[in-house]
């Protein structure tokens, strides 16, 4: 193929559309599960840049998002809240970063494997429209169970 090393680096594509080499051929999904036999490395690299990335992605989303150790333990004493043991406010942020971060990493490797497996078994869209769609409706349902609660009307239904 003609190009640059470093756009052939990035990637070339067969009829401008489909990656055939490249760093866009390994982070796009393979088309099948058979492609694990025929396409190994590209299986194996997918993989693990879906999982490593969800999985990192979850851990940023907990920094930014309010969810950190700290902002929990700051929540805490706010609420003048303590956990078992009246443990200090540097223990504490310890003691939940080890429950936090480890549940976040986890539960975005889960999430990444959701998606692998749906992008893997020809699901209508990709796993991660998938996993988008239904994240929206949850949302949507929990607006509603808490417009029910507070009396007001929904305009959904």
């Amino acid at each position: 193929m003609k190009g640059s090393f470093f756009a052939n680096l990035l990637g070339q594509w067969q009829d401008g559309q489909t990656p055939i080499g490249g760093l866009a051929y390994y982070i796009t999904p393979p088309h099948c599960v058979s492609d694990l036999f025929t396409a190994p490395q590209h299986f194996i690299v997918y993989t693990a840049f879906v999982l490593i990335s969800c999985s990192l992605f979850s851990k940023m989303w907990i920094e930014v998002s309010g969810s950190a150790p700290r902002d929990v333990c700051r929540q805490l004493t706010e609420q003048e809240m303590t956990i078992e043991g009246g443990l200090r406010e540097d223990t504490m942020k310890r003691y939940l970063s080890r429950y936090i971060n480890t549940a976040a990493t986890f539960g975005g490797f889960c999430l990444g494997a959701l998606c692998l497996v749906a992008d893997c078994t020809g699901a209508i869209g990709t796993g991660t429209g998938i996993v988008l769609a239904v994240t929206i409706i949850f949302q949507i349902f929990e607006q509603i169970a808490k417009e029910k609660e507070r009396g007001q009307d929904t305009m959904f239904f």
